[in-house]
C-alpha cells in the first residue's frame, strides 16, 4: 500500500440526497445550483468527494430510482450546464463527483419501455423481460417484488407479462440484449467525458436472471420476498464478465471509480464482487446494521476484512438514504455523546468511509405521519413500515425559515429541532458534532496509518470498549472508544504499554491520562481517546 493520495481509496465520500441538500430557486425541491453554493461547506468539511443520489429524469415514482433518461439532468435539478459548472468548481477545490448509476432497471415511461409495450414484433420488444403467462395463465414465475406482490406485472394489450424487481413502474432491463448492453456501457462512457469521478452502481448484482425463470425455492420468512432464497433472480455468473466491462471502460479514463450497492448483502459476496479486475469497492451493510454493541461492529469489521482478498478494499457506511439514520438508531434524545463515538468508529476504519448529509450535524429523522408519507414502499406496508422518508428531510443549514433550505414550502418538512439542530449553530460552538467530525476528518488526512494501515484489536470480546490499533511500517495509532456512559479502564499488553504515546484526540480531555496500575488506561463515559504511538 502507498501513502500516495488516492481519492477513492484515502478519501471519505459524502453522500448528497439533492432533493434535500440545498435548493437555489424557491420550488421546495433541492438542485444542482444548490449544491454548488454550498462546495465552500464541503471543502472546509474536509470531505473529497460527493456522490449525488440520482439527477436523471424521472418520474418520481421511487424518487429517481426509475430513470427515463440515463443521459440528461432532470429539470428539477438544473441542466447539463449546471451539472458541468458543478463538476468544474468542485474539482477547483479537489472535490471529486460521483453519480448514482441505476441501470437494473428504467422507468416505465423510458422511451425503451414505450416501444417495447407497445408490441411483441417491436424492436425494443427483447429490451425488457417478457414472458407468456404461466398455463394457468398467472405469472410465469413465483418470483416476488421487494416492494410487495408478484414481480411480475401483466400487459393485457400485448398477451404477456413484464419483470420488475422493485415497482410496477421500474421493469427490469435485459442485460442479454447486445443492444440494451451497448447503450448501458455507453452511458459510462457519456459521464466520464463530462468529468464524472466515479459511479454508485444501484443493486447491481441483478442485472442479470437466469435465463430459464425457474422458481425460486422457500425460504423462511416475513414478506412473500423474503419466503424465497434468491438464486435465480441475482447474482448470475454472467456479472462477473460484465463487471470486467466496465473496469475496462473505467480504467482508460484517470483515476475512475466504481462501488457497487450489493443486494441482499453478506461480507463474502460483497467481497467477490470487488476482487482486481472487478469493482473497486463494494458495500456491506452489517456494519450499518449493528445495534449499539461493541461486539457486533467488531465482528462486522472482522468478517469484512477476512472476506476481502488482499487486493480488496472495504467501505464503510452509517447512514444512507435508505435506512433510519444513525441518529435516530443510536441517539438518545438531542444527546450527541454516542454519535460523537460512532463518527470516530467510521472515520479510523481500514476503508472508505462514506458519510451522508446531515450526519456531521446529528440530523435525527423526522417523525412521519400517514398524511405524510410520500415513499411509495410506506404506503402500501403502513403501519408495518413508514417508508424512508424520514432520513431525507432537508438538510438543517441555520435556524431561519425551513432551516436555510428553502424560500419555498420544502418538499419534506424541515425537523422540528432545526433551530437548536443546525450547521451554522454547531460551527459556532467548538465542541459540537461537527466540528468533532471536521477534526476527524483532519486526522484521516494527517495520519496516513489511518488511511492504509493494519487493524489490530486490542478488545476481543467487548462489552463497553472496543480499542484497536492502526499500523503501518511508519506509524502506529490506538483508538479507543467507550460506548457506555459510565469509565471504563483498558488493559494493556506489554508492548503497548511500554509504547511511548502522544494524545492526538478525545472529546473529554486535552492531556494523556496517565496509566492506573502501571498498565490501565482510564476512558471517561462515551469518551473517544485516539493516541500516536511516539518513535
Amino acid at each position: 500500500m502507498t501513502d500516495q493520495f488516492l481519492w477513492w481509496r484515502d478519501g471519505v465520500i459524502y453522500q448528497i440526497y439533492p432533493r434535500s441538500f440545498a435548493d437555489s430557486n424557491g420550488d421546495g425541491i433541492g438542485d444542482l445550483n444548490g449544491i454548488r453554493a454550498r462546495l465552500d461547506y464541503l471543502t472546509k468539511l474536509g470531505v473529497d468527494a460527493i456522490w449525488l443520489s440520482p439527477i436523471n429524469p424521472s418520474p418520481d415514482v421511487d424518487f429517481g430510482y426509475d430513470v427515463s433518461n440515463y443521459l440528461d439532468i432532470d429539470p428539477k435539478f438544473g441542466s447539463l450546464a449546471d451539472f458541468d459548472q458543478l463538476v468544474a468548481e468542485a474539482h477547483q477545490r479537489g472535490i471529486r463527483i460521483v453519480l448514482d448509476l441505476v441501470l437494473n432497471h428504467t422507468s416505465d415511461q423510458h422511451p425503451w419501455f414505450v416501444q417495447s409495450r407497445s408490441s411483441r414484433d417491436n424492436p425494443f420488444r427483447d429490451y425488457y423481460l417478457w414472458r407468456d403467462p404461466a398455463p394457468d395463465g398467472g405469472p410465469p414465475n413465483n418470483w416476488q417484488s421487494i416492494f410487495g406482490g408478484s414481480a411480475w406485472e401483466w400487459d393485457a394489450p400485448t398477451g404477456q407479462y413484464y419483470y420488475h424487481m422493485f415497482y410496477k413502474e421500474q421493469p427490469d432491463v435485459n442485460w442479454r440484449n447486445t443492444q440494451v448492453r451497448k447503450a448501458l456501457l455507453d452511458v459510462f462512457r457519456f459521464w466520464c467525458e463530462r468529468g464524472v469521478d466515479g459511479f454508485r452502481l444501484d443493486v447491481f448484482n441483478m442485472y442479470f436472471k437466469h435465463p430459464d425463470f425457474p422458481d425460486n425455492p422457500p425460504a423462511v420468512g416475513l414478506r412473500g420476498f423474503d419466503r424465497q432464497k434468491h438464486i435465480y433472480d441475482c447474482d448470475q455468473p454472467e456479472m462477473f464478465p460484465l463487471l470486467r466491462e466496465i473496469r475496462a471502460i473505467l480504467d482508460s479514463y484517470p483515476e475512475r471509480f466504481a462501488v457497487g450497492e450489493t443486494f441482499l448483502s453478506t461480507p463474502q459476496k460483497a467481497a467477490s464482487y470487488s476482487a482486481p479486475g472487478l469493482l473497486h469497492t463494494a458495500f456491506d451493510f452489517t456494519f450499518l446494521h449493528s445495534p449499539w454493541k461493541p461486539e457486533r461492529f467488531l465482528k462486522a469489521i472482522q468478517d469484512w476484512e477476512q472476506a476481502l482478498q488482499p487486493e480488496g478494499w472495504p467501505t464503510y457506511v452509517l447512514n444512507n438514504h435508505d435506512n433510519p439514520r444513525s441518529a435516530t438508531r443510536y441517539g438518545q434524545g438531542e444527546d450527541d455523546n454516542r454519535l460523537q463515538v460512532a463518527a470516530a468508529l467510521l472515520l479510523t476504519q481500514h476503508g472508505t468511509p462514506f458519510l451522508y448529509y446531515g450526519e456531521e450535524i446529528g440530523m435525527r429523522d423526522i417523525p412521519i405521519t400517514r398524511e405524510m408519507v410520500q415513499d411509495p414502499v410506506g404506503k402500501r406496508f403502513w403501519p408495518l413500515y413508514k417508508g424512508r422518508d424520514g432520513c431525507r428531510s432537508p438538510m438543517q443549514w441555520d435556524d431561519s425559515l425551513n432551516a436555510g433550505f428553502s424560500t419555498g414550502q420544502p418538499w419534506l418538512p424541515v425537523h422540528a429541532n432545526y433551530r437548536q439542530r443546525n450547521v451554522s449553530a454547531q460551527q459556532n460552538q467548538p465542541d459540537s458534532l461537527y466540528h468533532f467530525y471536521r477534526k476527524l476528518l483532519q486526522l484521516r488526512k494527517e495520519y496516513p496509518v489511518l488511511r492504509n494501515g493494519f487493524f489490530q484489536p486490542l478488545t476481543f470480546e467487548p462489552q463497553r470498549l472496543l480499542a484497536y490499533l492502526r499500523q503501518n511500517a511508519e506509524q502506529t495509532i490506538l483508538v479507543a472508544l467507550n460506548f457506555g456512559k459510565r469509565p471504563v479502564r483498558l488493559a494493556l499488553g506489554g508492548m503497548v504499554r511500554r509504547a511511548g504515546w502522544k494524545l492526538i484526540l478525545s472529546n473529554r480531555r486535552d492531556y494523556l491520562p496517565p496509566l492506573k496500575d502501571g498498565m490501565l488506561l482510564p476512558l471517561e463515559g462515551y469518551e473517544v481517546l485516539i493516541l500516536l504511538q511516539e518513535t
